[in-house]
C-alpha cells in the first residue's frame, strides 16, 4: 500500500524499440527538486491564504485586511459556495476566484456543510493539508484530468448526494466516502490512457497487472496521502481499514472498462425492484453508480460548461496521439485529431457510454428535477454537437473538388457519426 508519488512521469525504461518518454521534460517544467521546493512554498502559502478566506466564509472579520486585493474575489467565491447544490455551478470561475483552489476550497466547505468534520472529529489543520496534498498531486498541465476536473466531479457528487432516495439512507460515513472518492479519483492523473501505459511497458501496467491500473495507481495514491497526512489517526484500526477498502471501491467502479458491468447489474436491480437503501452494501453500490455519474457528467450540464469540457479532454486525446506518433506507436483510439474530431467523439460518448447510465440513474431518482435537468441538457448538447458535426461535412464536401478532402477521407468522416 506504499504511496507511489512522483513515478508516473517516466513512461517507459528503454526496452527493445521502446522510447523513454518523460512527461516532465515534455510539458517543460522544472527539475525534480526545484519543484519539491515550489511545492513546499506553494502549500504554506495556500494554507495562509486558506485561513484568511476560512474566517470571512464563517464570517468572522479580521482585525486587519491581509489581502486587500482579493477581498471582491472571496466575496464572490463566498456566494457561489452559498449555490454549491445548484447544477449550473460554474467550476471554472469558481477555481478562478479561488486563485486555483477550487478543489481544497470546496472540499472544506463541504464537509463542513455535511458536519462531517464534527462527526469524525477532524483536526481542521490536519484535514486541510490532507486536502492541499491531494490538490497538489493533479497535474495541472493536463488539459482535462486535473484538480479542476476533480472539483467539478466532487460538486456533482454533493448534488447526487442531495437526491431524496438516496439521501434518506445516507451515513456520515456514506458522505465522506463519496466526497473523498470523488476528489481522489483521478489523483495523478499521467495524461495517458491505460492502454499507452501497458504498450510503453510503463512500470505501473506492470504492477497492476494491466487490470485498472490507472485507478489502481490512484487509489493507492490516496490512501498514501490519508496515511501520511494522520487524517484518521485517531479512529479505531478497523475504521481506517474499512475506510481505505471502500475508498479502493469506489475508485476503481470508475474504470470505463467496466462500464457494461455496472450498467447490468444497475438494470437487473431496478428491473426486479430489489435494491434496499438500508443494507450498507446496496448503499455503497449506489455510491458507485453516483461517482461513475459524477465522473462523466460533463455532457449533463449547461452547454458552455459542457463544451469546455469537450475541448479539454479532446486535446488531452490529442496530446497523447501525438506523442505515439512522435515515437511511432500506433495512435490510440479518439487520439488522432486528423481524424478524430471533437463532435464525433462526443456524439459517440454520449450515446454509448453517457446516455444508457443517466436515463437509468433517473429512473432510479424517480425522474427527480435534476435527473430532468440534466437528461435535458444532454439531449440539447448532443443535438448541438450533431449541428457542428453536420456542419463538418459540409465545408469538407464543399473542398472536395480542389482535392483538400478525397472521398476515402469523407466516408470516414461519415464513419465517425456512428462510432
Amino acid at each position: 500500500d506504499a504511496r507511489v508519488r512522483g513515478q508516473t512521469g517516466v513512461v517507459s525504461e528503454r526496452r527493445g524499440s521502446y522510447p523513454f518518454i518523460d512527461f516532465r521534460l515534455l510539458n517543460n517544467s522544472t527539475l525534480s527538486g526545484e519543484i519539491g521546493t515550489k511545492k513546499k512554498v506553494k502549500r504554506l502559502l495556500s494554507f495562509q491564504r486558506y485561513f484568511h478566506a476560512s474566517r470571512l466564509l464563517r464570517g468572522v472579520v479580521p482585525q486587519a485586511s491581509l489581502y486587500l486585493l482579493d477581498e471582491d474575489y472571496l466575496g464572490q467565491a463566498r456566494h457561489m459556495l452559498s449555490k454549491v447544490g445548484m447544477w449550473d455551478f460554474d467550476i471554472f470561475l469558481f477555481d478562478r476566484l479561488t486563485n486555483g483552489n477550487s478543489l481544497v476550497t470546496l472540499l472544506c466547505h463541504l464537509f463542513n456543510v455535511h458536519g462531517l468534520i464534527h462527526h469524525f472529529q477532524l483536526d481542521m489543520v490536519t484535514l486541510h493539508r490532507f486536502f492541499v496534498m491531494v490538490q497538489e498531486d493533479y497535474h495541472s498541465q493536463n488539459p482535462y484530468h486535473n484538480a479542476v476536473h476533480a472539483a467539478d466531479v466532487t460538486q456533482a457528487m454533493h448534488c447526487y448526494l442531495r437526491e431524496p432516495k438516496l439521501a434518506n439512507f445516507l451515513t456520515p460515513s456514506d458522505i465522506m466516502l463519496g466526497l473523498l472518492a470523488a476528489a481522489a479519483h483521478d489523483v495523478d492523473h499521467p495524461g495517458v490512457n491505460q492502454p499507452f501505459l501497458i504498450k510503453t511497458k510503463h512500470h505501473l501496467a506492470s504492477l497492476y497487472q494491466n487490470i485498472s491500473v490507472l485507478e489502481n495507481h490512484h487509489w493507492r495514491s490516496t490512501i498514501g496521502m490519508l496515511r501520511e497526512s494522520r487524517l484518521l489517526a485517531h479512529l479505531p484500526k478497523e475504521v481506517i481499514q474499512d475506510i481505505e477498502q471502500q475508498l479502493g471501491s469506489l475508485i476503481l467502479a470508475t474504470d470505463i472498462n467496466r462500464q457494461n458491468e455496472f450498467l447490468i447489474r444497475l438494470k437487473s436491480h431496478l428491473d426486479n425492484q430489489d435494491l434496499r437503501l438500508e443494507d450498507a452494501q446496496d448503499r455503497h453500490f449506489m455510491l458507485q453508480i453516483a461517482l461513475k455519474c459524477a465522473d462523466i457528467c460533463n455532457p449533463c450540464r449547461v452547454w458552455d460548461l459542457s463544451k469546455q469540457w469537450s475541448e479539454r479532454v479532446c486535446e488531452e486525446f490529442y496530446r497523447q496521439g501525438d506523442l505515439e506518433q512522435k515515437f511511432e506507436l500506433e495512435i490510440s483510439p479518439l487520439c488522432n485529431q486528423q481524424k478524430d474530431t471533437i463532435p464525433s467523439i462526443q456524439i459517440g460518448f454520449m450515446t454509448y457510454i453517457v446516455e444508457p447510465l443517466f436515463e437509468k440513474w433517473a429512473q432510479f431518482t424517480g425522474n427527480t428535477p435534476l435527473s430532468e435537468n440534466m437528461l435535458n441538457h444532454l439531449r440539447r448538447n448532443k443535438a448541438k454537437w450533431r449541428s457542428l458535426l453536420h456542419k463538418q461535412h459540409s465545408s469538407s464536401r464543399s473542398n472536395d473538388h480542389s482535392g483538400q478532402v478525397t472521398g476515402s477521407q469523407e466516408q470516414t468522416l461519415n464513419e465517425e457519426e456512428t462510432p
